[in-house]
């Protein structure tokens, strides 16, 4: 392809792209690439402050070409830039940051059209590559919140549900309620011989409620022993016994007097 056909190539895209082409010299050029994105990505990337009827304007790169004498059978020199009036950078897309990773993902398409005029599928390339990273970054980090969300609803559904149960928590478990029972039912032993030795010593009766040692009798003891719930006239009575007088004989002496 000599220089008519590279007059030809520039003739065609000027056509085609119409208000989006500015030429420089006969073998230098502009052209505007507009981005198309889905609404989704739209809406999440309109400005809080703009207004919801008013139409949001896509990102646009401009790249630069300029055809060296080989071409097409030497791959043109090409850049990218914002666009000159752009006041505000879109939150998904920088043309300063990304231009280098967009150009560098044109080598196959080149490869594969050396010889051939080949601007208009680097333009196709450039802008269905350039969409694409907008849409992975908002699939990104929709997945992001949507994760953090999750991540929040669990940590509040925790307030709702015990402690899962091991085999190690139960046996730690069961230790330390069967040492609190113990426990509690010693108390309550100690609490019985204690007011039972109590009433013991008001009767005068301080001498059943000991052992031969003199120790105390606990509550268990004193239970096996017959010893709770006697009253002073069964004292009484076994003390009759114990002199060899039977209790009857006493009232029926009691009654012939």
């Amino acid at each position: 392809m000599g220089r008519e056909d590279q007059i030809e190539e520039t003739e065609v895209l000027e056509s085609i792209f119409a208000d989006e082409f500015t030429k420089i010299e006969d073998n230098e050029f502009r052209i505007a690439i507009k981005l198309d994105l889905p609404d989704d990505v739209i809406a999440a990337t309109r400005p809080a402050n703009a207004d919801p009827d008013e139409e949001v304007e896509p990102p646009v790169m401009m790249l630069h070409v300029k055809y060296p004498d080989e071409y097409p059978d030497k791959e043109p020199h090409l850049e990218l830039s914002p666009p000159p009036q752009q006041h505000e950078q879109h939150p998904l897309f920088s043309v300063a940051d990304d231009k280098e990773e967009l150009l560098a993902g044109l080598t196959e398409t080149i490869e594969e059209n050396i010889g051939m005029a080949m601007v208009f599928t680097i333009v196709s390339a450039l802008k269905d590559a350039a969409e694409q990273l907008i849409i992975t970054r908002h699939e990104t980090a929709v997945k992001a919140q949507e994760e953090a969300a999750l991540a929040a609803e669990r940590e509040e559904n925790k307030k709702f549900h015990g402690t899962a149960v091991t085999p190690e928590s139960f046996v730690k478990w069961q230790t330390a309620f069967l040492k609190e029972m113990a426990d509690v039912r010693k108390r309550e032993e100690e609490q019985l011989a204690a007011e039972l030795a109590k009433k013991s010593r008001t009767a005068g009766g301080v001498s059943n409620m000991t052992n031969r040692d003199g120790s105390k009798l606990t509550g268990r003891q004193l239970w096996e022993q017959g010893l709770v719930g006697k009253t002073d006239d069964d004292d009484f009575a076994e003390e009759d016994a114990d002199d060899g007088v039977p209790t009857g004989d006493v009232q029926k002496l009691k009654i012939e007097a």
